[in-house]
Parts: structure tokens; sequence; C-alpha cells
């Protein structure tokens, strides 16, 4: 149960205890003659107390579990007994040992016997010296078993969507060689230089799926959250780490989970993992986070001399625990040690690291322009999905994470909806947003492709561009076909592509001009009934191909002969032709073939991402485009291999 159910429960349960009691205060006294009591016979007057009556033991039970998608924080209080005093609800729950160096005691109660102390172990300075984590397990305060089990999740079926919700079947990868998958996972880094590429694997690591035969599925999970991190989806792997009870977890799957908190700014998220994790103080990461959950938990005072102390002994570097501090304080309660004024330097910090970034938007903060120059693209993939920061920025964000596959097209109309309807919003977002209402409402077509043009032209580098036919896709639907526009068709399919609309670009068929552009895109992003293109049109392609080295004939062919839209001998004569390079074998081009043969979606999806690295198309092979496209084509996953053979040429 998720504490927003848990407050709106208390809230209800108080409102229904105010209702009765002024229901019950609404009731007449009818003929009453005189003050009477009104507790049961035998109550009016209670026995006395004997003279030495002893006080119950405390008892030490959990608190009921969080929701089940929630990783659980287990606390500890005391259960008050019968005849115990309402006064000592407000205790801690912590056991006070007795003066002296005799066996442990509870609060003026004999020997606790909650857990076997181990071998020499008598006093409580003793007990101490184990450390939280071993004394929590030792006094039942941290039980192991502390979901039910009915509650309790296998390490099977994790992920976020199942088959029938769009993801990949669940035990595609249950029976494959544990080291290829690893491979594929952890060999991959992130950056892909294809937008389709990307949304592909997203959805593969976010499938509900069963760890391949020997490897064990909180590994398996942590592979698959580590790569969603790289690849800047740090909410689908938060919610991947999160489909793991916190019993189950393992430092590789506990670090992937640090790592996909602070990539969403949810830093209070981590409160959980942090008190369950025995091996946090080995990470500096790990003690300015518990120090900061402190703040939250009730004790600012204790968070801050946490958090000074680590700062006077270097844990991170001063900035770092300068953010921490601004970020504790935001749970201050006046009088409590918890108000700090904490002011934030940059001028001495030279690089930017994920812990920072994720601190300090989560503050509140805006990165100095000048520091974020020429750093890590995933930065903006983070920008453009977090809601503190303006929308100014998350716009100039969306540039990168558009194209990137981060955000769809809608979330973009989306983003730049809520600038054009602000008017504090100034600068270059708010006149993207008026050229790109233009681009919906122009008076006329012509002026409707003159506000897009007018996006595409103002990005600065291709990634930018990219972006922009992302957001343009929608307006480039309503277009009319052909007329005054068929010129311009070849940036009007592409940006309808960008976003799938592959119905919508079809309608073009029979407008575009035989080997031009917008041609190629739709021979490759036909649904149907392109069959045998002919090698004469082929080169009349290359002929207009302006692209280095007519990367985007040879990435034209690579294409249609993975979809097996052209003849073996066109392919070959044409492929020579532009020195394509299609035939030769790696290790890689035999794995995801072999992974085809047997008919392996998850597993050509994995090997594809892999072989897509890199931070721009001229990273790509037309060798490459040719298995993964054929490849995906094989296993079913068609209309993916069509948008990122299109993409191919679009974008070489």
């Amino acid at each position: 149960m998720s504490a927003r159910l848990i407050r709106r429960l208390a809230l209800t349960s108080g409102a229904l205890a105010g209702l009765v009691a002024g229901a019950l205060g609404l009731v007449p006294a009818f003929a009453q003659q005189g003050p009477e009591s009104l507790l049961p016979a035998g109550f009016d007057r209670p026995a006395a107390k004997p003279a030495h009556a002893p006080r119950p033991a405390p008892r030490v039970e959990a608190a009921p579990v969080a929701a089940e998608n929630q990783v659980p924080m287990i606390t500890a209080r005391p259960v008050i007994g019968p005849s115990e005093p309402a006064e000592a609800a407000s205790g801690t729950g912590r056991f006070a040992p007795l003066p002296g160096s005799g066996p442990l005691m509870g609060p003026g109660v004999g020997p606790m016997h909650l857990a076997p102390l181990p071998m020499g172990i008598t006093t409580f300075a003793q007990l101490m010296a184990l450390g939280p984590a071993k004394v929590d397990q030792l006094l039942g305060l941290r039980p192991k078993d502390d979901i039910p089990a009915a509650a309790r999740r296998a390490l099977d079926h994790v992920g976020l969507i199942d088959a029938g919700e769009g993801g990949l079947p669940a035990l595609s990868l249950a029976h494959q060689d544990a080291a290829l998958v690893r491979a594929a996972l952890a060999g991959n880094g992130g950056r892909m230089v294809s937008r389709w590429g990307h949304i592909l694997l997203r959805r593969a690591l976010a499938s509900r799926l069963d760890a391949p035969e020997g490897m064990d599925g909180a590994e398996f999970a942590a592979l698959r959250a580590g790569l969603l991190v790289r690849m800047g989806e740090g909410d689908a792997a938060r919610a991947l780490v999160q489909d793991v009870d916190p019993d189950n977890y393992t430092p590789d799957l506990t670090a992937a989970a640090l790592d996909a908190y602070t990539a969403t700014e949810d830093f209070t998220g981590l409160c959980p993992l942090a008190q369950l994790n025995p091996d946090a103080s080995k990470d500096p990461r790990w003690q300015v986070a518990k120090a900061m959950c402190q703040a939250f938990s009730g004790a600012p005072a204790a968070a801050f001399s946490q958090l000074d102390h680590m700062t006077y002994n270097g844990a991170m570097p001063h900035i770092d625990m300068l953010l921490a501090q601004k970020y504790a304080g935001a749970a201050g309660v006046a009088g409590k040690g918890g108000r700090r004024a904490v002011t934030i330097e940059w001028d001495s910090v030279s690089d930017m690291t994920p812990w920072r970034y994720g601190l300090t938007l989560a503050v509140g903060l805006t990165p100095p322009a000048a520091l974020m120059q020429g750093s890590d693209p995933l930065y903006d993939d983070q920008a453009a999905l977090a809601p503190m920061l303006g929308l100014g920025p998350r716009a100039d964000a969306s540039d990168r994470a558009g194209g990137a596959g981060v955000l769809s097209a809608a979330a973009m109309v989306d983003l730049y909806s809520q600038i054009y309807s602000d008017d504090d919003v100034t600068g270059g977002a708010a006149d993207r947003a008026l050229l790109l209402r233009d681009a919906y409402t122009g008076e006329t077509p012509d002026a409707r492709l003159k506000a897009m043009q007018a996006l595409w032209d103002g990005a600065a580098e291709p990634m930018q561009h990219y972006s922009r036919e992302v957001l343009t896709a929608y307006a480039a639907a309503r277009l009319p076909v052909g007329g005054s526009l068929n010129g311009a068709s070849g940036d009007i399919i592409g940006s309808m592509l960008a976003a799938g609309l592959d119905a919508n670009a079809m309608r073009w068929t029979g407008t575009v001009d035989q080997g031009g552009q917008g041609w190629a895109l739709l021979q490759l992003a036909a649904p149907y009934g392109v069959h045998d293109v002919s090698e004469g049109t082929l080169k009349t392609f290359q002929s207009n191909d302006q692209s280095a080295k007519a990367r985007k004939s040879a990435f034209l062919i690579a294409g249609l002969a993975g979809l097996g839209r052209v003849s073996d001998g066109t392919r070959r004569d044409f492929a020579e032709r532009v020195d394509a390079g299609l035939d030769g074998q790696t290790h890689w081009t035999q794995a995801i073939d072999q992974a085809a043969a047997v008919n392996n979606p998850e597993l050509v999806a994995l090997l594809a991402g892999l072989g897509m690295q890199g931070d721009s198309w001229a990273k790509m092979t037309p060798r490459y485009l040719y298995h993964i496209v054929g490849a995906l084509n094989r296993v079913g996953l068609t209309a993916e291999a069509r948008m990122i053979a299109a993409e191919a040429v679009a974008r070489a």
C-alpha cells in the first residue's frame, strides 16, 4: 500500500470517527432524571492495582509492509500492553541498557529472548559493535521474511509489460546461453544510432521475462535496469527494480537501483533501500542518502550533523555535500534544527556527474550552461522528463530526447502546447511553439509547410534536426498530397515516418518522383505490396544521391535486401555498385542470424541493440543494417524493421 493511500485511509478513518461522534452528539436525552453512569456494571469503580504490579515487557513487531510495487521500509515500534501507561506510546522502540556490564536487559525487565546472540556477546556495547544491520537482524527489527508469503514475488516474469500488453514472450530467453545474453546487455553502452532501435530495445528490456538458464533473476534485472539507465530511460529502470522484492536484492541490483533513482531525481525513494542495504557504508552516496532520509523521517538535526561530519571528512566533493544539505533542508521543521540556508556556488566545479545532476534538479536548480557544454547527452534525456524544470529548458532538452526515442511525438507536442499557452515562457522555446502552431493552423498548405521548414532549418546539428522532424510528424500527416508540396515530399514523408505514421505516408505513393528520396522511403516503409524493386530505379536514386560516399544508396539496398524486396541478383549487383559490402560474416552477424533462425524476437532485439551502438548513423555499416533488418523481419518484428530501414536512408 502506497504512502499516499495510507494517508488517504487515515484521513477517511478520522472523518468517519468525526461523523460517528457527531451523530452520537445529536441523540436527545429523553426523560433523563439526573446524572447516570454510562459505564457497564462493575466498571464505575475499578479495582485497586497491586502496589508492585509488574509492567509487561514491550514486544517488537514489524510495521505493515508498503505497497506491492514499492520497496518496503521496515520499522520497529513497541506494542503497548493492556495495562501499560499511554505515555509509553511516545517511546522510540529502542532498548536502553542497564548501567554496568551485565547481561543485555530490556527497560526494567529481565533478559530479552528475541534471538540467540553470537558467542561472546554479553554486553550492550559488544552488541552495538556488530553494526546496525546485524543488530536489527538479531533483535528481530529487520526480519528476513518481512513480506507475507502470499504477497512475495518470484524472480521469474520480472518486468513491466507482458506479451498481451505489447511485450515480448516471457520465455524468450529461458533456454538461451546466459553468457550471450550477459554480453549483449553489459556490452551495450546505451547510445544508439537509431531512434526506432532505441524504442525497440526499450520494449525488449521492459518486457516481463524469465532469466536465461544459468543466470540469477536478480542479476538479469540488474543488467536490464543498468542498460535502461545508460539509454536515458530512468523511469523504466526504476519501475523495473521496484518489481523485485527487497529481500531478493543483490549488490549489483542495489547499485542499479541507486543509479535508477538518481536518474529520476527520486532520492527519498532510496530511503527503504538505504535502510535495508547492509553494504551501504561502502559507498559514500549511500551514506549521504541515509542522512538525507533521516531528515525526511523527522530528525533533521541529526541528519545535518551527519552531513556536516561527512563534509568535514571529504566523503564526497564539496559541491555534492552542499547539494545534499540543500535537499535535506527541504524537510526542515522550524525549531528542530532543520532549517539551514545553503548557497550553491559553481565557480570551482569543472565537471558534471549523474549524482550531482540529479541532486541539482531535485533541489530546483539549473546547472550553469557553461558547465553543461560538451556534457553527456543523457542529461538532456533526463532534463526533458524532469517536472521540476521549467518548460523552456525541457523544450531545449527535447531537441535531443525526441530524436533519441526517449520522448514520443505526442509528448513533444504536449510540451510545446503548454509553452504556447504560458505567456511567461519566452525565447527560443516560445518561438518554436509559435511555429508549431502555424504548422497546424496555417491558412494554406504552403504556409504550414513553411512553418515546418523553419523548425527543421533552425536546428544547429543533425540530432536536433531529426528531433524536430519527430515534433512535426502529426502536422505533416495533415498536409494534402502532391501539388506544390511535391518537391518537399522526401522531408514530409521522413517526418511522418519519424513517428511511425506509415499509413499516412503511404498516401503519397504514386505522386512522388521515381528514384527520389520520398520514393525510397515509401519502398522501405510500405507494410505490403512492394516486391522486386528494379535496379534501374535504384540507379536513378543513386544518381540523385548527394550523401557522403553514397551512403543513402548503400543503406537503401541493405534495407530492401533485409526486407526481401529485391531479387538476389539486384542485391548483389547494386550492392557491389555502391560498395555496400553486404556479404561476409562476423561473430555478431552469426549470432543475430542464428537467433532469427530459431525465431527468438527477444534475443534478436537485444543483439540488434548491440549492433546499433553509436552517436550517429556514420557509425552504422550497410552490412550490419542488412542483418538487423533481415533478422527483425524474420522473427515478426517487421514494423520495426521497416522503420529502422527508412530512418537509415532519411538520416544517412
